[in-house]
């Protein structure tokens, strides 16, 4: 049994069947979210038509469509509740009724990270761990936590999903979220030019020059020996390091994944977060594990299948 899987990024939106947490084919579209989801769906059937050709899958042989959404969802109803600047026309959206009038088969949603989460803890760096928290760094900051077995979601779907809008700095800045100081403004790529404008700390010609910058530059320009970016890096896993730590006092997990592009400069950021978690949580009873995601941009995708095997809420 297939199951298609649709991870609808900020940048980009990736589509895949998917059987036992494999991607079996995959496609890629420029996400353009700003314009909303109804543009795109067309082409997202498309693609989805492209797959099942090249493979030879019937819809008749499929399980179910899966769609990781960046917002808050109710699973219940199958529905978009609430967006951040992507996607933003996708509460009006029935995309329960857009499943079956394509392929007639049953359909599921859940937030991206959340679903990333899954994936991780079915069939990736958390396999076989009861109790898990993901944190994917990218556009934004997003979250997904496992407790004793269960996949946790709470009375409205957002318990563990909002880890990118804890508090960091209240003084700090706005989040599109309209929260101040939030993880997501202080530390990811979105905010990165208004994070480098407002730190006086820095060079004034690195300040003015914030266009291009994105993790992979800064990363890069930090190797080559510039102090602004290695203190702008620097200040971003001390953030990270400081919403990790509130996420070991929050869920008690064994193992904390790190998901995004950025984990290939992983060499870097685990060694050091690592450290700064290990001299600031409470954790008495042994050391939390800080592991890199195992199943990259595909962690979305490869929960497809849990939600049509899994247990109702």
């Amino acid at each position: 049994m297939l199951y298609i899987g649709i991870d609808l990024g900020g940048t980009v939106i990736k589509i895949g069947l998917v059987s036992q947490g494999n991607v079996v084919g995959c496609r890629k579209l420029d996400a353009d979210s700003g314009n909303g989801l109804k543009p795109r769906l067309q082409q997202i059937a498309d693609a989805v038509g492209c797959l099942l050709s090249e493979t030879g899958v019937l819809p008749e042989h499929l399980g179910g469509a899966f769609l990781a959404f960046p917002g808050i969802i109710n699973v219940r109803s199958k529905r978009v509740v609430s967006t951040n600047a992507k996607y933003d026309d996708a509460p009006s959206v029935d995309l329960q009724r857009w499943c079956f009038e394509h392929w007639g088969i049953p359909f599921a949603i859940d937030n991206d990270a959340r679903a990333a989460t899954v994936g991780e803890w079915k069939y990736g760096a958390a396999r076989n761990k009861e109790n898990v928290v993901m944190m994917t760094i990218g556009t934004g900051i997003g979250t997904g936590a496992v407790i004793d077995g269960r996949l946790l979601y709470g009375k409205h779907c957002k318990a563990g999903a909002l880890g990118g809008h804890l508090v960091v700095d209240y003084r700090g800045h706005r989040c599109t979220c309209g929260n101040i100081g939030c993880v997501e403004a202080h530390a990811s790529s979105f905010f990165l030019p208004q994070i480098i404008r407002n730190n006086e700390r820095l060079n004034p010609a690195f300040r003015t020059n914030t266009t291009n910058y994105d993790f992979k530059h800064l990363f890069r320009e930090a190797a080559s020996g510039n102090a602004d970016a290695k203190a702008v890096i620097e200040d971003c896993m001390d953030v990270w390091s400081a919403a990790i730590v509130s996420y070991i006092h929050a869920y008690d997990p064994q193992t904390v994944v790190l998901g995004g592009g950025i984990m290939n400069s992983k060499d870097i950021i685990l060694p050091y977060i690592r450290k700064k978690v290990r001299s600031l949580a409470w954790c008495p009873d042994g050391e939390v594990d800080i592991v890199a995601s195992a199943l990259g941009d595909n962690a979305a995708l490869a929960a497809a299948e849990y939600y049509f095997e899994r247990q109702p809420l």
